[in-house]
């Protein structure tokens, strides 16, 4: 069960600051697959460059295979913020459709139908599945990697004083790095969206005007 996977979950389950948006999301995701190839030693981190390793056996799960399968194996490589924004492209919605796969359900039909951040008692039930219960249980031990993805998409976990640091090993700095560029990366996508809307007001105030 990867990372990615438990914070779809965690993003459907645990109540955040406002809603969760695809498109944050989606990178997020993308961050923690690269995360979770790095622990399987399928790549390494030359400052922000993307290195894939030279054998890169299966991971056990089908979509890191895929992401994967994805790294440019020959130079020039991609750094990471690259990977965030051409891997993360719609990654949101493959993984919930794999998530009701798993669970047989149908593919949700909107992503936003997928987020019930209204009262919990009216949210429909759903299945206490083994990966929804190793998310839970990786959330409930304030997990770091888990808990900074989270905490990028303003999804809180517990107080400060409770939370553990970043085991440390020689992966810790490339795996802050990726965080690193998770949080740069949803700042620029939040720029984005202000600017059309910016863009979009100043277009609606020009056809009201007298």
């Amino acid at each position: 069960m990867s990372t990615a996977q438990d914070l779809l979950i965690v993003a459907l389950e645990i109540p955040s600051t406002h809603p969760v948006q695809q498109g944050d999301l989606s990178l997020a995701l993308a961050g923690a697959e690269l995360i979770d190839l790095l622990e399987a030693r399928t790549l390494t981190l030359d400052a922000e460059l993307i290195v894939p390793a030279p054998l890169r056996p299966s991971t056990g799960d089908e979509l890191l295979d895929k992401a994967a399968a994805e790294l440019r194996t020959e130079p020039p490589y991609e750094n990471v913020e690259e990977w965030l924004w051409r891997r993360g492209s719609g990654l949101a919605a493959v993984y919930a459709g794999a998530l009701a796969a798993q669970e047989d359900r149908p593919a949700p039909l909107s992503f936003r139908r997928l987020f019930h951040r209204g009262d919990p008692d009216a949210r429909p039930e759903t299945p206490r599945t083994p990966a929804r219960l190793h998310a839970t249980e990786r959330w409930n031990a304030h997990d770091p990697v888990l808990v900074a993805l989270a905490g990028a998409l303003g999804i809180e976990d517990a107080p400060p004083s409770e939370r553990t640091d970043p085991p440390a090993g020689e992966d810790t700095d490339a795996v802050e790095t990726v965080l690193a560029s998770v949080g740069d990366a949803l700042t620029e996508l939040e720029a984005v969206r202000q600017r059309r809307q910016i863009e979009q007001d100043a277009y609606d105030n020009v056809w009201r005007a007298p």
